[in-house]
């Protein structure tokens, strides 16, 4: 498994209750690919943010997102540093 970043961002801040109906649209999906959340990052100013998944790969995530209709910039393939 990969880890694959999301990079997302917004035209108004976040709310709570705004990342909580795109997470509860995303878990379906997540669990039909044998993908892993495993964190996210949101700025200060709450019009940007980072995601962390476990995944195959950085296309399965893309697919993902766009099924669950999350707003994405770009995804990646990234190593964990320590």
């Amino acid at each position: 498994m990969s880890r694959i970043v999301v990079e997302r961002s917004f035209a108004t801040p976040q709310s709570d209750e705004d990342m909580k109906v795109v997470a509860d649209r995303e878990r379906p999906c997540l669990a039909l690919y044998n993908v892993a959340w495993k964190r996210s990052l949101v700025s200060a100013d709450r019009m940007r943010m980072v995601c962390e998944y476990e995944a195959p790969d950085a296309e399965t995530v893309r697919k993902i997102q766009r099924e669950a209709a999350a707003s994405f910039d770009r995804v990646w393939v990234g190593d964990v540093v320590e």
